[in-house]
């Protein structure tokens, strides 16, 4: 399949229901949404949303199913934002550009970012669990709502983040490296698959092929933004290039140098696709996903 129409495809969808979802900018509260809306609207891939619908779709591409994946996807969307808006921030890694925008403490203040945040992941849990995603189960959907919560939470995202914060400028093995970002990365990129086949009704063999899928891909995911932070310019990512030499993070290229962890990224990849064996031609979308994750320059 031709990845980039259909990701622009998804895009498009997944950004029409976030207008139609996010909070409008009125009332007392209208400077705290505009900050909220300006991070989410001023661009991004949307991997994680289209993971979501992807997965979905892998296990019954009705279109009523991709329909009810959407608000799940929307949310994953606000949780990821609500985390880039935070890694930003001075007291974390302290970058002034994003998606090729200034970020959101350079234009609303330090103060206003940080509620900006916590306004975007308090919003993903009121999609969640509003009649906008009525359609699924209550069943699955506390599922569905305790998998993205752990996966952002203190043993997911957000406790990667501590760590990658705790080992700056430290010496530090492969183990240690691979569990910042396990829990940085890969958690919720992996809860975006995960949600997307509870969506669907998915059974048991295919949630641990697509929890499989979902693994190692973060971890494609991560080596390649390793690889790029050396390799790419700030125009063509968006944002700081050279960032983690910045702020001495370690990452893959530094432990293992460039071509090996290049190979380790292909590697994944073909661990991803190992584990769809069991699905048919509506995972194509999943797996043109895991080849674009290993060959995107930005």
């Amino acid at each position: 399949m031709e990845i980039k129409t259909y990701l622009d495809e998804q895009r498009q969808r997944v950004e029409k229901h976030l207008a139609d979802l996010m909070l409008e900018p009125v009332g007392a509260f209208s400077r705290h949404i505009e900050s909220m809306r300006y991070s989410l609207f001023v661009g991004g891939k949307r991997i994680r949303p289209i993971l979501c619908l992807a997965a979905a779709t892998a296990v019954d591409d009705d279109e009523k199913t991709y329909q009810r994946a959407m608000p799940v996807a929307c949310s994953l969307e606000c949780i990821h934002t609500y985390s880039l808006i935070h890694d930003d921030l001075p007291a974390m890694d302290d970058d002034d550009l994003r998606r090729g925008k200034p970020t959101n403490h350079t234009v609303f203040g330090e103060a206003a970012a940080i509620l900006a945040g916590d306004g975007l992941l308090t919003f993903a849990f009121d999609l969640l669990s509003s009649q906008v995603s009525a359609g699924i189960n209550d069943s699955v959907r506390i599922r569905i709502i305790q998998t993205i919560a752990r996966a952002a939470g203190s043993l997911g995202m957000v406790g990667g983040q501590s760590l990658d914060m705790l080992f700056a400028g430290e010496q530090v093995g492969y183990e240690e490296l691979r569990s910042i970002h396990r829990s940085k990365t890969g958690a919720l990129i992996t809860a975006s698959v995960l949600s997307g086949a509870l969506v669907a009704r998915a059974d048991e063999a295919q949630e641990e092929a697509l929890q499989a899928y979902g693994d190692h891909i973060g971890l494609a995911f991560q080596i390649v933004d390793d690889l790029l932070d050396v390799e790419a310019t700030t125009e063509q990512l968006g944002k700081p290039a050279g960032s983690d030499i910045k702020s001495d993070k370690v990452t893959y290229p530094s432990l293992f140098g460039m071509e090996t962890s290049r190979t380790m990224a292909r590697e994944a990849v073909q661990e991803a696709l190992a584990a769809l064996v069991l699905f048919d031609r509506k995972a194509d979308p999943l797996r043109a996903l895991a080849n674009y994750i290993v060959e995107r320059k930005k």
